[in-house]
């Protein structure tokens, strides 16, 4: 018997409008058609990859730390995880993972001090200029942190946000849930995903001559869904045009370990803003880091931390208070963002069997996103650019003029006809790229390089039958 809510007091009428404006495709529509094989999203463990070894034992030992000093530990476990785990469980309220931060704190809601430490130091090591550890908010992943930047900056519809097209979605739906105005500015297809100053520039132009106050920027480098690996000349374009503009720039650099391109080379904005001699009061920078890329693609333990730079101290406020609703973010996440930016080094016991992991996956993920851009190149109408880096392939597909119709017919965008029917032949999940955000006219769609290496022949073959069938179908 079906349920008949004609009672209740909630209805669609009664939901705030934002919420329902909100697309969020990457487990929206499509996926709930979905059971067999997810290529949509990036969840490495899902898809077979295994852990990194080193982060589980230090993880085991905090989660049960009763058997940290056991005999038969030390057989189990490396004596650096050990270690690890011993000096981290100190810093630990009544060593338990299980308990909120620095509960008793004022900044309690930023995170465990010593993992902040840690992490400073990490990020000190890799940019080669100073990490201040009350810099940094320890968070479920980088979406919170996110979230928090969107509540500081947005007081209103007037306020404006510029994010790349295509951007990963979560920047336009936090914006839109947030009542703000969210501005698009293109990558530049025809040159590989290039960001042009010229663009932003011609956004900030009409944007504030329709009165938006244009609050911020946000980059994402390695680029999401693109590849794209921003050059260091870029960046710095980018660092001197949000500083002669006044915005705060949002940097999204979760994928900075996945970078596959030989003459590419990932560098932080902190990096880039520092060389550039630009202190924490030229520029206003916020850096979002996650333990759910990279080549530990940890997505369940949901930890992250942004670096917040560049603020006057009563602004940090605002952001402390806001951090504060939610008490603090969960000890295991910390615990792995903390390790993921210092990790075993030369000498320590696990450095080896580390190293070996992380470049077998790393050097797997390379070969994997060239097979796939071969593959999508060699199909019909199809052109994929070169993925530098992050977990995704991005293929532009020309599709015939009957299948855009009968999409149209279908009220449906004709990159998920595409989508759907792929799906209801091979079981293949892709997102259209219509959820990303495309210059009007081009279709695109969003597939994952993460399928174990002796599987992606079968996928392959599978999505090259189906596409010859598709084209054949429709063509004409």
């Amino acid at each position: 018997m079906a349920s008949d809510y004609s009672s209740t007091p909630i209805t669609l009428n009664d939901v705030n409008p934002k919420v329902l404006k909100c697309k969020y495709a990457i487990r929206g529509e499509i996926l709930t058609h979905a059971q067999i094989l997810y290529y949509n999203i990036g969840n490495p463990d899902s898809l077979g990859q295994k852990p990194i070894t080193f982060f589980r034992e230090v993880l085991a030992l905090c989660d049960h730390p009763l058997i940290v000093d056991r005999s038969e530990t030390k057989s189990l476990f490396s004596a650096d995880s050990v270690e690890q785990a011993i000096q981290i469980l100190d810093q630990i309220p009544v060593r338990a993972t299980g308990s909120y931060s620095h509960s008793q704190e004022t900044i309690s809601s930023i995170g465990v001090k010593g993992l902040r430490d840690k992490i400073a130091s990490g990020i000190e090591a890799l940019d080669g200029f100073p990490g201040d550890p009350n810099d940094i908010f320890l968070t479920d992943g980088a979406s919170p942190a996110v979230h928090m930047m969107m509540q500081l900056l947005i007081g209103s519809e007037n306020d404006g946000i510029p994010c790349p097209i295509p951007q990963y979605p979560l920047y336009s739906v936090s914006i839109t849930l947030h009542r703000g105005t969210h501005i698009s500015y293109y990558l530049d297809e025809e040159s590989g995903w290039a960001l042009e100053i010229s663009e932003f520039e011609n956004q900030l132009k009409t944007a504030r001559s329709r009165g938006v106050n244009v609050r911020a920027l946000v980059v994402i480098n390695p680029g999401n869904p693109t590849g794209r690996v921003l050059a260091e000349a870029n960046q710095r374009e980018i660092v001197e045009f949000c500083r002669k503009e006044g915005l705060v720039l949002l940097a999204d650099e979760v994928y900075q370990e996945n970078v596959y391109a030989h003459d590419k080379q990932f560098h932080s904005f902190k990096n880039r803003s520092r060389s550039m001699g630009f202190g924490e009061k030229d520029i206003s920078l916020v850096s979002f880091h996650s333990a759910s890329k990279g080549y530990y693609g940890e997505c369940g333990k949901r930890g992250g931390y942004m670096e917040f730079t560049g603020f006057r101290p009563e602004i940090r406020e605002q952001i402390y208070k806001v951090a504060s609703v939610n008490l603090c973010s969960n000890i295991s996440g910390q615990i792995l963002a903390s390790l993921i930016m210092s990790p075993p080094k030369v000498g320590d016991e696990s450095y080896k069997s580390f190293s070996a992991e992380k470049e077998a996956i790393l050097s797997s993920l390379a070969r994997r996103a060239k097979i796939l851009e071969d593959a999508f190149n060699s199909l019909e109408g199809v052109t994929c650019y070169k993925a530098e880096g992050v977990l995704y392939s991005f293929p532009r597909i020309n599709l015939p003029g009957k299948a855009i119709k009968a999409a149209e017919e279908a009220k449906t965008a004709p990159d998920a006809f595409y989508a759907r029917h792929l799906l209801n032949a091979t079981g293949i999940v892709v997102v259209p790229g219509s959820e990303f955000g495309q210059r009007p006219g081009t279709w695109h769609f969003r597939c994952t390089i993460l399928p174990q290496e002796d599987k992606i022949p079968a996928i392959v073959s599978r999505l090259t039958q189906f596409h010859k069938q598709f084209m054949d179908e429709f063509r004409g």
